[in-house]
């Protein structure tokens, strides 16, 4: 069934399943409530994600969170794969070579990583906003890309205080780098490039519209930046 169309379609599905259902476990809400005995929800933001995590429930929840969410884009990726490669389906070449690479298959578990963690099964669809998985994939699929995103990060967040601009910079500036990191120093021939840079796009589209109650008070003046108390 390798290199079929049937075997690229269950490739895809697989990858799909296993970045879903891996993606559903939210960190934030599965931290608090273990530690806590209480949703994450129901404070603070009312954000499942790192920030309001640690705002509200300190560094040892802020720390399993990370782990989870962290782990779960890797797992999901490194399961994908290595499902694939075990009853042999869907290799796809980057380079001259036909059938030698299973890494596409990474991306495709990576945006359903996403839509699990914003959309989560378990968690009645109401999770996180995905920066801190949507970047931490790339600690799989190109360590360069997590490294530069995190640098883009850091620069606009010292700058500017607010943790969704700066997640939402970030975000958007993996389209640019990701085509850029492929095709020009990866030497991957352009389809694959482009289908890359595709699923990174829609994986940004993802994370930046859960940002869209930040974007608004943003342009309200209404967002907090680090260290600003809540007004009354």
């Amino acid at each position: 069934m390798s290199g079929t169309f049937l075997g690229y379609l269950i490739g895809i599905l697989i990858a799909a399943l296993c970045g879903y259902f891996l993606g559903s476990f939210n960190g934030a809400i599965t931290s608090v409530y273990l530690i806590k005995h209480v949703d994450v929800r129901d404070y603070g933001s009312h954000n499942a994600g790192l920030t309001n995590t640690l705002r509200c429930f300190g560094k040892l929840c802020g720390i399993l969170t990370l782990i989870i969410d962290l782990g779960k884009g890797a797992a999901a990726m490194a399961l994908a794969q290595a499902l694939n490669q075990a009853i042999g389906l869907a290799p796809l070449s980057e380079g001259n070579q036909l059938g030698a690479d299973y890494r596409w298959l990474c991306y495709v578990a990576a945006i359903f990583v996403i839509l699990g963690h914003v959309f989560p099964l378990w968690h009645k669809f109401q999770g996180g906003k995905g920066v801190l998985v949507g970047v931490s994939v790339f600690l799989v699929i190109n360590p360069l890309i997590f490294v530069i995103l995190m640098s883009i990060f850091g620069i606009v967040l010292w700058r500017s205080k607010y943790v969704s601009l700066s997640s939402c910079i970030a975000t958007a500036s993996v389209v640019p780098v990701t085509f850029f990191l492929e095709f020009l120093m990866r030497n991957t021939a352009l389809p694959m490039t482009l289908f890359y840079t595709i699923a990174v796009a829609g994986m940004a589209c993802m994370i930046i519209y859960s940002h869209r109650e930040n974007i608004l008070r943003l342009k309200n003046g209404t967002e907090r930046r680090i260290g600003e108390k809540k007004s009354e």
